[in-house]
């Protein structure tokens, strides 16, 4: 049972406030066409008054960090990757308001192998890319802005403790944190490309954009696909990340990816998913 003093979920995204707060912010007449499948926390499909489409979510980080974002997808896209532009910053009371590119496509309706294959060698593409951006914390000695909280571990029950414990020792440990110029995506998963005719058309949700190694990613694809597949044989997958990466480095970002994964389960699903990632994770905490 889970522990009284859990944090509290995120909450979801109320679109039409939001959007009703950039309009008399900024004066841009957006229209609300109706919410964006998936996501955890929301995005709204909006249109401006020139009949573009658009992509309206709550930023996170400063007016200055969306900004920097900004400019770090207009040279992604200069060199081909398929990103979406920041067409408007609204700075409001307690976050930023995106307006963002709706690019083409859709989310894919199942994920396979040969999508799994084409996400993977889509990420050689971010080699280089991540000049000017921050490097990312794993938080593993401290929760992060909303997520990778330690507080949910540290109450939920003996076996997060556990876990908790393992996360501390990774991050006392070295190394302790990416290296790398690359462009790193720290929440890339099948939910967040869209695709035409099997096609990677669009990749979005650059809230965790930063400065690394590219190869994070694929740590982030393969905790995906231990849902979107169950029951498929990822042996290739595993041992790609055991080729690709050095243990420790592979012990480090599967530390932040289990500690993210565990928290968030804890607050926003049920104990049976809680489980479900503990069982994951604690498959390389050995």
């Amino acid at each position: 049972m889970t522990a009284e003093g859990v944090p509290a979920a995120v909450p979801k995204l109320d679109a039409q406030h939001l959007m009703l707060e950039v309009n008399r912010t900024t004066g841009a007449g957006l229209e609300y066409v109706g919410p964006a499948a998936g996501g955890e926390v929301g995005a709204a499909f909006v249109r401006w008054p020139d009949g573009r489409d658009a992509v309206l979510t709550r930023g996170h980080g400063s007016l200055d960090e969306l900004r920097r974002t900004a400019s770090a997808l207009d040279a992604a896209r200069s060199h081909g990757l398929p990103v979406p532009q920041y067409q408007l910053l609204a700075e409001l009371a307690d976050y930023v308001g995106v307006v963002q590119e709706r690019l083409p496509g859709s989310p894919p309706d199942k994920a396979d192998r040969a999508l799994l294959e084409s996400m993977i060698a889509m990420t050689e593409q971010f080699t280089g890319l991540g000049a000017g951006l921050p490097v990312p914390s794993m938080h593993l000695l401290e929760s992060g802005p909303g997520f990778c909280l330690h507080e949910s571990l540290q109450r939920y029950d003996d076996r997060t403790r556990r876990l908790l414990r393992w996360i501390h020792e990774v991050g006392r440990a070295e190394p302790d944190g990416m290296t790398g110029d690359d462009l790193v995506h720290l929440d890339y998963h099948t939910g967040n490309v869209l695709t035409d005719a099997d096609e990677i058309t669009g990749i979005v949700d650059w809230d965790g954009i930063g400065r690394g190694d590219r190869h994070f990613a694929l740590v982030t694809l393969r905790f995906d696909a231990h849902v979107r597949l169950p029951g498929a044989n990822l042996t290739w997958f595993d041992e790609l990340l055991e080729t690709t990466l050095s243990p420790e480095v592979l012990r480090l970002y599967w530390a932040h990816m289990s500690l993210r994964q565990v928290d968030w389960s804890i607050r926003h699903h049920t104990p049976a998913d809680t489980t479900h990632w503990l069982d994951f994770a604690e498959s390389r905490t050995h």
